[in-house]
């Protein structure tokens, strides 16, 4: 596996270009015309006095809003800025870099035109009012950092309360693209989901859903050790017992998992497993290497917290791992959300789906494991490269087709026919970037020392 040598030091440059581009460039995003002007008569067309006729045409029929406007393929982007990227409760308007980083990968990847929005909320349920008031202007809903346990509720209550999909990436999209993953990895070391024993560590947003799906793929919940800061789950733990209605995501971990009743912390739950899934707190040394050690013949580490794993790959890998991933794109195996959310909300949008349920997101996992497969899987390749347009589109038709199937889709369409307009929706989108850069329609590029 060809991992950087000075993994500290790359961290430390990434930061330091990223921070000159930034500043070159100031931010990401902006917002292009998708229609002709070609010349003064254009404007009484997009706007007064014509513009008026789509406004009779909506009030008459609202559905034609997804016709006549550009809601049917815009998303917002939605944080409250307290649990960011690995960064923690550091503000709305310090999140913003990473809302306009998301929306800048659901462009790019997925052809979905998304608005970063950072909200100044106290509560969740000012949040919950916030974004079922934006409801009328966008196709969809992606949350994004914010913390637990709140963002459990937040994200049900929405759910059940709008017409539109909802989803909360930290969640959703990362138990898909985990499940994804580990199906290759599983493959790659010859050993099978329902005899295999995991470790989660770490139980906040990314992995109670990760639990979750797993079970649903066909995991044993017995097999299945958690682990908090304050140790394993189950149901002696009388710190969750007392507060089951705030922490019942926790609660049903610990009444369903851990048949064998481990107890201790990360170097307990790790002992003997086959599996060890990290959404926990940054590295290095959140793992240790002898924590690793003792796991069991060809062990699979997922080391997923950003921007810094939870134990460096060289150091998995020289413990006795046989296949590490992480979050990050500089090291191999790639076991990020942008592999999963823009074909989700690619096909989601694309047959004007109601919500993205659990079946969705199995489906979208599946197609995204096969992509893999059919590409050749390895130790340092159990999932496709997160560029891979036809990837994209692939996911993009097994949602689709899935809320088809589950009857929440208000447009059906053929998989064929999904396939293709999410492909051509994806090149348009990305000709679009590269003419803009190869014009010069981006600002001077950076001179770099």
């Amino acid at each position: 596996m060809n991992l950087p040598q000075q993994p500290e030091a790359t961290t430390r440059a990434i930061a330091e270009e990223s921070l000159r581009e930034h500043r070159h460039y100031r931010g990401k995003m902006q917002t292009v015309p998708k229609c002709p002007i070609r010349d003064r008569r254009d404007f009484a067309i997009w706007y007064t006095p014509g513009v008026a006729a789509p406004c009779k045409a909506i009030q008459a029929q609202p559905e034609e809003v997804y016709e006549l406007t550009n809601r049917g393929n815009t998303v917002a982007v939605v944080s409250d800025g307290t649990r960011v990227l690995g960064l923690g409760n550091i503000g709305p308007e310090a999140g913003l870099p990473v809302m306009e980083g998301k929306a800048l990968l659901f462009k790019y990847l997925g052809g979905v035109d998304a608005v970063a929005l950072c909200v100044r909320t106290r509560s969740a349920e000012e949040l919950i009012a916030v974004v079922r008031a934006l409801e009328p202007s966008f196709g969809g809903i992606n949350l994004e950092d914010i913390s637990q346990p709140k963002c459990f509720r937040i994200l049900e209550m929405l759910r059940k309360s709008m017409e539109i999909p909802v989803w909360h990436d930290d969640q959703q999209g990362s138990a898909t693209v985990a499940l994804a993953a580990l199906t290759g990895a599983l493959a790659v070391v010859d050993k099978r989901l329902g005899s295999v024993r995991i470790a989660l560590v770490g139980m906040g947003a990314a992995n109670f859903p990760t639990y979750r799906l797993l079970v649903r793929a066909g995991a044993d919940p017995g097999r299945i050790v958690a682990c908090d800061s304050r140790g394993t789950l189950h149901e002696g733990r009388a710190d969750i017992d007392e507060r089951q209605q705030e922490l019942a995501e926790k609660w049903l971990v610990c009444r369903q998992s851990n048949a064998a009743r481990v107890t201790g912390g990360i170097a307990e739950a790790l002992a003997g497993a086959d599996v060890c899934i990290a959404f926990s707190r940054p590295g290095p040394g959140t793992i240790r290497p002898e924590w690793v050690g003792a796991m069991a013949k060809d062990a699979i580490v997922f080391a997923c917290a950003n921007p810094v794993p939870e134990i460096w790959p060289a150091e998995a890998l020289a413990a006795g791992a046989r296949i590490v991933a992480t979050g990050r794109s500089d090291f191999p195996n790639q076991v990020n959300n942008s592999l999963v959310f823009p074909g989700v909300f690619r096909g989601a949008l694309d047959v004007r789906a109601r919500t993205i349920s659990d079946d969705m997101a199995l489906a979208a996992a599946g197609a995204l494991a096969a992509a893999a497969e059919e590409r050749g899987l390895r130790e340092d390749r159990i999932v496709p490269a997160m560029d891979d347009l036809e990837v994209v589109a692939r996911v993009a038709t097994a949602t689709g087709a899935q809320a088809q199937a589950e009857r929440l889709a208000r447009r059906p369409m053929p998989r064929e026919k999904l396939f293709q307009v999410a492909l051509e929706t994806i090149r348009a989108a990305r000709r679009t970037a590269e003419t803009l850069a190869r014009e010069g329609l981006l600002g001077p590029p950076l001179q770099q020392d």
